[in-house]
């Protein structure tokens, strides 16, 4: 039988090869990365990208997220994020159950073999049994069985278990990639709260020093100096800022609220920012050249590995174009008696082999395979966007970090002047040469400015926590 189904299986497998019926081979191969290979496409000059990217700084792949966000308080709400986080729970959990689907198809490429025991007795009466008596027939049995294995002579299961081995490693990225997404976020987060509470200390100051402000102006419109239209552009200006001050409170509220869902536990106010002093300390790191840097993100390493997931999907879909060849055996002891059963000479085997042999099956095996290409070369136009989409980023952030930082000292710069010119017309107001309506516009001018500035700290700072992540750091 054994040498029967051989012949049977090499017949098959000549007249399918001389037919020219079965799909060749397709080997996996990496797609062609659909950017430049070697620069950042931006419109910085040449010092502006040594600026950019200090070729001094390490890459951001090899920094661990620590090393990124010194601040020790930060940290702590990042470890907490990454222990309580739901969303990277459920990644985690994701992983897990890809790896238990791999080891499950991989077991498929293996015998299972079952203990079996067995035992019967049957009593035929006197005018059956043929001796005139009636009589009892036991047989009773113990052994091994192997049921219907396949054999993976042409790699069928063992392109299905390679398949869900990169869907295993493709979750894993995942999980990486929900990791980075995760800290970037919280760093965002923890920035924004910074920045809304410095907002909020500064209308503060403001409310407290307008107030003090129409207080003196009421006082001495009281006792004839000054006029009703200056008290009430006072009184304007600390109603205005008694608005921006419930206006941020709303905002640091929202702000505490959402990084709390970000770390999927309470934060105790001890960890969190005061102002943009606390915490904002980020580390630079080099962007290095696309082709190194894009393929070390772990989105990108997923998508490749769902890639390889396809192209051991298409092996199998192949490998249905060949016979199946499926074995069925046991072995083991029998005896009409159990006293006998463990003696020499009740021994028996049962060896079955079954081909299966693809004839017609109007046309379920190329529908099939070309099912398959469709999913691999959807795959590929996923990790060719994955690949663009990362270039975009790293390209906006780099730039935006020059950019940015230009503004924020030009702004800087503008604050300061800005106060300069309060001082001076307050200066000249309380001289009696200017009236208060220029001191107003001053404060105005000042106030608006510092917001500004802060604004622009806020998006500097955050534009670093981009790249970074950009850049695929906090995997580690």
């Amino acid at each position: 039988m054994t040498r029967l189904s051989l012949i049977l299986c090499a017949s098959a497998v000549a007249t399918l090869g001389l037919s020219g019926c079965v799909p060749k081979k397709q080997a996996y191969r990496q797609p062609t990365l659909p950017v430049a290979p070697s620069v950042w496409q931006d419109d910085l000059s040449a010092e502006e990208h040594a600026q950019a990217s200090p070729a001094t700084a390490p890459a951001a792949a090899d920094l661990k997220w620590q090393d990124v966000y010194t601040d020790e308080n930060l940290q702590k709400v990042i470890t907490l994020a990454l222990n309580n986080n739901r969303d990277l729970r459920v990644a985690l959990l994701n992983v897990e159950k890809t790896a238990a689907q791999y080891r499950l198809q991989r077991a498929q490429q293996f015998p299972t073999v079952n203990g079996v025991a067995s035992g019967s007795a049957q009593r035929l009466p006197r005018n059956v049994s043929g001796l005139n008596k009636s009589y009892v027939s036991e047989s009773d049995s113990i052994g091994a069985q192997v049921s219907s294995w396949e054999l993976d002579l042409f790699h069928r299961l063992r392109s299905l278990s390679q398949q869900q081995f990169e869907l295993y490693l493709a979750s894993d990225e995942g999980r990486r990639d929900t990791q980075v997404a995760l800290i970037s976020s919280v760093a965002t987060s923890y920035l924004t709260l910074a920045a809304d509470q410095q907002s909020l200390a500064l209308a503060q100051q403001t409310l407290a020093s307008q107030q003090a402000t129409y207080d003196l102006i009421r006082q001495s419109s009281e006792h004839g100096i000054g006029s009703n239209l200056d008290v009430s552009e006072a009184l304007s200006q600390v109603e205005a800022a008694r608005a921006d001050i419930a206006r941020y409170q709303h905002q640091v509220s929202a702000d505490n609220n959402a990084l709390a869902v970000l770390v999927g536990a309470p934060v105790d106010p001890a960890l969190l920012p005061k102002s943009m002093g606390d915490g904002t300390s980020i580390k630079d790191v080099s962007a290095g050249i696309p082709s190194e840097t894009l393929l070390r993100r772990p989105d990108i390493r997923e998508a490749e590995h769902s890639l390889k997931s396809a192209y051991a999907n298409l092996d199998a879909a192949r490998a249905d174009y060949f016979p199946k060849i499926a074995l069925t055996a046991n072995g083991g002891v029998l005896s009409n008696s159990l006293a006998n059963l463990f003696k020499g000479g009740p021994g028996t085997w049962l060896f079955n082999p079954q081909v299966s042999l693809p004839i017609f099956d109007a046309g379920t095996r190329a529908a099939n395979y070309k099912l398959a290409e469709v999913a691999r070369d959807t795959y590929v136009a996923q990790y060719e966007k994955a690949i663009q989409t990362a270039f975009q980023e790293v390209s906006d952030a780099l730039n935006g970090r020059v950019r940015l930082l230009e503004e924020e000292n030009a702004q800087t710069a503008n604050v300061r002047a800005l106060a300069e010119t309060y001082h001076l017309t307050e200066a000249r107001y309380k001289a009696g040469i200017d009236n208060y309506q220029a001191v107003l516009v001053a404060q105005r001018s000042l106030y608006s400015g510092q917001v500004t500035l802060i604004s622009l700290h806020l998006a500097r700072l955050s534009n670093q926590v981009t790249l970074y992540k950009a850049l695929g750091g906090g995997a580690l």
